[in-house]
């Protein structure tokens, strides 16, 4: 049996004004290489001058990932030839980053993991290839001295389950501290996975592949899972997985392959002569450390210890800035916390839009005290929510106007529960020789009569009194 080893490079652009070495604008959106200067697009005889805010987001992002940081360190030049950095060197950090050791914590249905984070550099993101089938390959350098962070995990992560957790733990943070706007369908927040397989119990790691530029948690899930049964399938042929850089093909859910994977010595990385080591002194960590708020872990324990909530349900909740604050605005409303809670996970948390939740927290904690109080049941609170998105509707209201009420009138229920037995008797036979699932579907045709308004748990117990009685 064979087991993934992954290790995660999530690219972060910061959402400063302007660049990291010069003036132009860092705005997405505008028309190409309008947002250009000599110094981005590295024309001879120019040179950088560092953005002082990129520092300081950079360390926002190591205090709030547990990490060291570095008093001094230094950047270097990576000599990258690709068409779409036009000076042929990026600007990065190699052996002296600003951040390093750290580490945060993931829940997943299997529990908490700790996952490591090796280092955060500072560099600049390169511009943008766009393939036009008759103009050929046309490139945008707009994007060329943006601002990033690159966040480097240990291979700690075991499943694709465990590569999304990451992955959402590390936007949330990045969303609260407020350093970038991680639009993954912009590009702001991206991920190359490194998986590699190895026999369970092995200690030494296989060779690994690089997936390149992911940027949905979906995309994450299903390149790996795919990755990982073609890594298994060629080492049980007996086959030799090669060490290269792949890309996810969404259309067919498949890698393929771009390009031999480079090491760090391909790139003949050297400290970058125009520009001087980065001091970091105790004033401006105590400064920085200062600005970061309450972040998504100190919520959750918050939550688990106030609100009785699982750590896995607290996790989901924090997991978004906007839908943290938005249950922490519903909470003093709510009867029943973990049943607000619930309501938010399961149909709100599909339904938000750009960070846009279309109803108001008391009105949400109104449906969840009418299902706390047996008013409605748990499906008509979930019907409540669609109905009531994006209205200023009264709940109270429109509960009566549509007549949504839940029946809890045992006498009225228990006539039902006589007539759907004495219609179905084969059912109720199967029943009586073991097979006690059917009793689902005596529960299905009853809230069917009643317009799903019946309670649940007075049907349940009623039919179980029948059906054993």
């Amino acid at each position: 049996m064979y087991e993934m080893v992954i290790g995660l490079e999530v690219h972060c652009e910061l959402n400063t004004e302007t660049k990291i070495f010069c003036g132009c604008k860092t705005t997405f959106g505008a028309e190409p290489n309008t947002q250009v200067c000599p110094v981005c697009m590295g024309m001879p005889g120019t040179l950088p001058v560092l953005n002082k805010k990129v520092v300081d987001y950079a360390i926002k992002a190591g205090l709030a990932t547990n990490s060291e940081i570095r008093t001094i360190s230094k950047q270097d030049r990576k000599n990258y030839f690709y068409p779409d950095l036009p000076k042929a060197y990026q600007i990065s950090q190699f052996d002296e980053p600003l951040c390093e050791n750290g580490y945060l914590e993931i829940e997943t249905a299997q529990g908490s993991k700790k996952i490591g984070i090796t280092r955060i550099h500072i560099e600049e993101d390169a511009g943008k290839l766009i393939h036009d089938k008759d103009k050929g390959t046309l490139i945008d350098s707009n994007r060329c001295g943006v601002p990033l962070i690159e966040i480097v995990s240990e291979p700690d992560i075991r499943s694709s389950e465990e590569a999304v957790a990451y992955f959402k733990k590390l936007r949330a943070i990045i969303l609260y501290i407020g350093i970038s706007d991680c639009k993954m369908n912009e590009g702001s927040m991206r991920c190359d996975v490194n998986l590699s397989i190895r026999k369970k119990g092995e200690e030494k790691f296989g060779t690994r592949t690089e997936m390149k530029n992911l940027n949905s948690f979906t995309f994450i899930q299903k390149a790996i899972e795919y990755e990982y049964k073609r890594q298994v399938d060629i080492v049980t042929s007996g086959g030799e997985i090669i060490q290269e850089t792949r890309r996810y093909d969404q259309a067919t859910g498949k890698t393929y392959s771009m390009r031999s994977k480079e090491d760090s010595n391909d790139y003949r990385y050297f400290p970058d002569p125009d520009l001087k080591p980065i001091v970091t002194n105790i004033t401006d960590l105590d400064r920085l450390r200062k600005e970061i708020p309450a972040l998504p872990d100190q919520r959750k324990k918050i939550y688990i210890a106030n609100y009785g909530l699982t750590a896995y349900d607290a996790e989901l909740l924090t997991n978004e800035k906007v839908v943290a604050d938005y249950f922490e605005k519903a909470v003093p409303f709510a009867d029943n916390k973990k049943l607000l809670a619930n309501l938010i996970i399961t149909e709100v948390l599909k339904m938000v839009d750009d960070e846009q939740i279309m109803i108001t927290p008391k009105t949400l904690a109104e449906i969840s005290n009418l299902a706390h109080n047996d008013k409605i049941n748990s499906s008509v609170a979930k019907k409540l929510v669609k109905d009531l998105w994006g209205t200023s509707l009264d709940v109270n209201d429109y509960v009566i106007q549509n007549d949504l009420l839940q029946i809890n009138d045992t006498r009225l229920l228990q006539e039902l529960v006589t007539e759907i037995l004495l219609s179905d008797p084969k059912s109720v036979d199967a029943y009586k020789s073991g097979k006690t699932i059917v009793i689902k579907s005596f529960i299905g045709k009853i809230m069917g009569r009643t317009g799903g308004k019946a309670n649940p748990v007075i049907v349940n117990e009623l039919l179980e009194n029948a059906l054993n009685g």
